[in-house]
């Protein structure tokens, strides 16, 4: 199940969780680091990790799809996160901070995480699909 929860400072965070995995997402566009006469935006985005279950586990590989507002879709997959595995026993967190760019003003994302039990079991949990929007995005009525 998916939840979106809009932060005191307006902000939106995106929640999943997966057998008592929950995985936080909140986007944020990068103004600075982004070009728009150029077509080239750029978006970071925190994620929490959180272990609300009995058994340790292990994050192993990422799996992300990223779509542009034209439908191009990029696919990235790899061992971990930030060049990281983590290892998180039951009731603890681990956050990241990652970015990707676009060449339109907005797009989504959404994956996949695989983690392995302390018992060997591995599964996907499911990273909830956000939204990367940003300033310079038409608005559009239909």
């Amino acid at each position: 199940m998916t939840v979106v929860q809009t932060s005191p400072d307006g902000d939106s965070a995106y929640k999943a969780t997966t057998r008592d995995i929950t995985v936080t997402v909140e986007p944020f566009f990068l103004e600075d680091q982004s070009a728009p006469e150029d077509s080239h935006f750029v978006w970071a985005y925190h994620v929490r990790i959180e272990n609300h279950g009995d058994d340790t586990v292990q994050l192993l590989t990422r799996h992300w799809r990223i779509t542009d507002s034209m439908g191009n879709v990029q696919e990235v997959q790899g061992d971990g996160v930030v060049g990281e595995q983590p290892v998180l026993d039951p009731g603890d967190a681990f956050e990241y901070t990652s970015g990707t760019p676009l060449n339109t003003p907005s797009g989504i994302m959404v994956g996949t995480y695989q983690m392995v039990s302390d018992t060997g079991h591995r599964f996907d949990v499911n990273i909830p699909a956000f939204s990367l929007d940003s300033p310079h995005q038409r608005m559009q009525i239909h």
